[in-house]
Parts: structure tokens; sequence; C-alpha cells
């Protein structure tokens, strides 16, 4: 079976060709990175004009990568949400009306079960056996989801707050650092001598997640490190007011850098090996955009007995080709006229996701 894969739930523009659901053809990403790095994240509007801008031709380069023609595929599957709204209009647009053309099936996929399904398609490994728990872990999602089956989820537990990768986007920011944040920081926190000690919002008897509170501890740390007052004098203000980074060395950098790091890996590898310990699950993997992050991976493989499935770093990130391994392992048929740019991960295969 032979699908072609659209994604366009955020800022990067995808297709790819993958069969039987496991067996990448190809596996095509058009970056928005630079257009939105002046403005420290992502511009709905910038992005859906890319988008439609991109679609066209990342398609065709999946196609011609992968040897196949649009008469060779089974069926197209394509982001339905959750996402920016007028990402999400390009991308389900654009498959139908390719889709309505070719006479084949259009397939919707949540986002975040596509991410949960690039830990099958990891070809060279047998695919993970069930239960297992995935950690979604991403700029717009922190999230521990238990997969019973294919279709099947028990979501664990969830950030009651902000995303892990909003938390690195916001402290690079404070520091100076280039979007996307993430990997900025982990650059930084390469040349860290002494580490400074922030907090880990524990939240115990709960598997959720918070970095609300670890983002003004940052900040207050920053801001004193820079200044050099106590860092209570930073209290009440807010990061637009203050712009501090030009205070700080490159030392004091790089150690705010993995110190902030460091928080954020010992929660995500705490909740996930208590959770994975508690439900007795098969497998683990770790799979969203922070999933590329080499200090959460190296703590990961540390701590985690079981097999561990780790989202290579061009799976990690927003690419079409999960989104066509969610659509071969739960099929689901578009019959509905509108596109539901909120929609969250279902709990159970016979809800809509």
């Amino acid at each position: 079976m032979i699908i072609l894969g659209i994604e366009t739930s955020c800022d990067e523009s995808s297709a790819a060709v993958v069969v039987d659901g496991r067996h990448i053809r190809s596996n095509v990403v058009s970056s928005q990175v630079a257009l939105h790095a002046p403005y420290g994240g992502v511009v709905p509007e910038i992005a859906s004009r890319q988008h439609v801008e991109a679609i066209g031709h990342v398609t065709r380069t999946a196609l011609n990568e992968a040897g196949v023609s649009l008469r060779d595929l089974s069926s197209v599957a394509v982001t339905f949400g959750p996402g920016l709204a007028g990402s999400l209009l390009v991308g389900v647009n654009y498959a139908r009306g390719l889709a309505t053309a070719l006479g084949i099936p259009c397939l919707e996929v949540n986002h975040l079960e596509g991410h949960l399904y690039s830990a099958w398609l990891l070809a060279d490994r047998p695919p993970p056996e069930l239960p297992m728990l995935a950690l979604i872990v991403s700029g717009g999602h922190t999230e521990l989801v238990l997969m019973h089956g294919h279709g099947d989820y028990e979501l664990m537990g969830h950030t009651i707050d902000d995303a892990a990768g909003e938390a690195f986007d916001h402290v690079a920011r404070l520091l100076g650092l280039r979007y996307p944040g993430g990997p900025a920081i982990e650059g930084a926190a390469v040349n860290a001598d002494a580490p400074v000690s922030l907090p880990r919002a524990w939240l115990p008897g709960t598997y959720n997640f918070s970095f609300s509170g670890l983002k003004t501890a940052a900040m207050h740390r920053v801001y004193a490190l820079a200044t050099g007052q106590d860092a209570n004098a930073a209290r009440g203000v807010t990061l637009p007011r203050i712009d501090v980074a030009e205070g700080l060395s490159p030392q004091q950098t790089a150690n705010v850098a993995a110190g902030f790091q460091k928080s954020i890996v010992d929660v995500l590898v705490r909740k996930t090996v208590t959770g994975a310990e508690d439900r007795a699950v098969q497998s683990v993997a770790v799979v969203g955009g922070v999933a590329a992050n080499r200090a959460l991976r190296a703590a990961m493989e540390a701590a985690i007995d079981v097999p561990l499935y780790l989202s290579p770093p061009s799976l990690a990130t927003d690419n079409a080709a999960m989104i066509v391994a969610a659509a071969y392992f739960v099929p689901r048929e578009m019959d509905e006229p509108d596109v539901k740019p909120d929609l969250e991960l279902a709990p159970r295969r016979s809800e809509r996701v």
C-alpha cells in the first residue's frame, strides 16, 4: 500500500511517500525557521502563506524521490489537527482536492497520533510491543500517552501550563539566543562549567508536567546575574519589560542554559520512567521535536530498561512520513467538511481525534 502524506500543521510544509506504513520512500520537509526567526516564534499568517507557496513543490519532490506517480497511490493522508487553523486549511484542502481528482480515499490524521507512529518508521527495528508508553514532547505539547493498541490510547499526563518546547523558546529569547530555542540552548549548554541550580516541578501523585515556574525562576536568575542584584529584585518584572542578555558573559549564558536544560530533562525522564514502571509497559517511545535533544536522549537511554524508541531528528520534528504511518495503522476517511484545528488526542479509536 503506497500512501502520500501531507503535513502543514504549523511551520513545516512536508510531503512523504511511505509503503505499508513503515518503509519511507521519501520524506520532504520545507522548513520556515528562517522566516519566523526574526519574530522569535511562528507567525500564523506568514506560515499559512508559505504553505500555499510550498505545498505543490514538496509534493512533486516527494513523488519524484520515491519514484512513483499519482496513479500509484492507494490514498492520501493529511494532518487534520491540532495546529494553526490557516496552516491546516492549506494541507487539508490540497489533500482533499488531490484525493478527489484521483478517486482515492483522503485519510485524516491527528498530529499527535502521527508523532506516536514515528516509532513504527524505524524500519531497521521490530515495531514496538504494546502496551507502549509514549512521551510526546514538542513546542506545543508535553504529554504521556499509554498506547494499549492501535488507535487505543490513554492520556496519563499532560502539561498544566507550558509545553517543554515552548519553555525552551522562552528562555532562549531571555538569554539572547536564536530561534528555535531548543537547539540554541542545547548548543550553549555544551560550554557550561557550573550549571545553575533551578527548580523542578514534580507535581507528586500525578504524571502531569509544569514548566511555567521554571521559566520564571530562570528569568529571576538571569536578571540577578546580569544586574548584580538579588534574584528577588526581578519579582514582578515580566520578560517583555527586561533586556538583560547583554549583561551576561558567554560563560554565564552557558551555565544558565545547562541548568535550565537539566531541569527539564530530569522531570521528563522521571515522569516517563515512573509511568513505564507503574504500568509495566513493553516499550517506551520519546517523540516530538524535543526528542532531538541529545541530553534528553542520553538520559532516557540510561534510565529506561525496556525497548526504547527514540525518533531520529528527521522524524522527531513535524514531517509527513509519521502522518502516513498513523493513517496506515489507524485509517480514518474524511467525511466532514470543516477542519477542526483545536482537536485533541482521543482516548479511544471509536472517538474522532
